[in-house]
């Protein structure tokens, strides 16, 4: 086991470039990043962190000659064993810098195959390695320079042990015969990585429809969708998160039930006192004009969708009960037989034979040879 003591501060181009010399001859190396975006409205990658056997690199990507594709070719290199924990996210940051990664084993994501019951990087080190991680600065501001100390020391640990760390649980793949599996899991996740979402179209909101009518519905669509670009016009002035402006349990609670008043408003679930007195005047003008065009018909239906193959539904209804028994029978999780993004997958491609299958993304060979015919006989009623 060897663990990197002490950590290099990367601010400058130069600085950049010894990385790169550094790394050109590991084949494992540790990777985390750190963002800004629990307290700014357009979030910013502020730290990249890299960690060897011998050195630990944070790399300052704020500082304007630290450009993190510099390392292009290390990322890329799937000879090169890159040790992220839950990198899905951070898949998101580094794409947007230019960087998409090859040869990803993510340690949370093969630890939640094997069935680990505790599965975050603090547990798995804590556990494996006897050490203790401090997450106190988990949603601190990592634009803040210069960086004190304390965080300083957070995100140095964040990869300090991860390279150890993914050794054993990679081990512990191939003990449990997962190993395949959980490639081809993190292959999928380094293809599907792009930049993150424009925050206009990433509205979440779980609107309640019991009790409503579809007229209601239809205002309660509107509404929250004008809430949301209202939110995030008045996050973006303020420089906050747009969820701090105003979260989508709120934007829901207003848009289910839209109040009379700013004072109802303020009571509803949610809604901050702050917001309704600064903003409270604004939801209600935009509530009346709503209600006014819905009352004159002209309210359109805001959640058309092509209509669902109810086929597909079925073969994925079939396949998770498939998986299910073949996972009881092998003795393990049910995403590794097949994650839930290959049920769709196979439920969409309704596979007749092993050559189509095989042709699905990410099945795998070992997959084909262990599961295929299995599979293929559960779902030949329904294709």
């Amino acid at each position: 086991m060897a663990i990197p003591s002490g950590a290099n501060d990367i601010t400058t181009a130069e600085a950049l470039g010894q990385v790169a010399g550094a790394l050109s001859g590991v084949s494992e190396l540790a990777v985390d990043v750190e963002a800004d975006s629990m307290h700014h409205f357009r979030a910013r990658l502020c730290f990249v962190q890299l960690g060897t056997d011998t050195d630990i690199f944070l790399l300052d990507t704020l500082a304007p000659e630290v450009k993190v594709d510099a390392l292009q070719a290390t990322f890329a290199a799937p000879t090169v064993t890159k040790f992220f924990h839950a990198a899905q996210g951070d898949l998101q940051y580094l794409a947007e810098a230019g960087v998409r990664v090859k040869g990803l084993f993510d340690t949370h994501r093969a630890a939640t195959l094997l069935g680990w019951p505790k599965v975050g990087l603090a547990d798995l080190v804590k556990e494996h390695l006897g050490a203790t991680l401090q997450k106190e600065h988990q949603q601190s501001d990592f634009s803040i320079r210069p960086l004190p100390p304390e965080m300083r020391a957070y995100i140095a640990d964040d990869v300090r042990y991860l390279v150890d760390v993914g050794r054993l649980v990679r081990e512990a793949c191939l003990k449990a015969d997962v190993l395949e599996e959980v490639l081809l899991d993190c292959e999928r996740m380094c293809d599907e990585a792009a930049a993150r979402p424009d925050p206009a179209e990433a509205l979440n909101v779980k609107l309640p429809k019991r009790g409503l009518s579809p007229e209601q519905v239809r205002l309660a669509q509107h509404l929250a969708r004008a809430l949301h670009l209202k939110r995030l016009e008045w996050a973006e002035a303020e420089d906050v998160p747009m969820g701090r402006m105003l979260s989508n349990m709120a934007i829901a609670a207003i848009a289910a039930k839209p109040p009379e008043s700013v004072k109802e408003l303020s009571r509803l679930q949610g809604v901050r006192g702050a917001f309704a007195r600064q903003h409270g005047d604004a939801v209600m003008a935009l509530i009346a004009d709503l209600k006014q065009r819905a009352h004159g018909g002209g309210l359109e239906d805001l959640e058309k969708k092509a209509p669902r193959d109810p086929r597909k539904k079925k073969r994925e209804d079939v396949l998770a009960e498939w998986r299910k028994a073949a996972a009881a029978e092998r003795k393990v999780t049910p995403s590794v037989v097949l994650p839930n993004a290959l049920v769709d997958a196979v439920a969409a491609a309704a596979p007749k034979s092993l050559e189509e299958l095989r042709a699905v993304p990410y099945f795998g060979e070992k997959r084909l040879l262990r599961h295929g015919e299995s599979l293929l006989a559960a779902l030949k009623p329904h294709v």
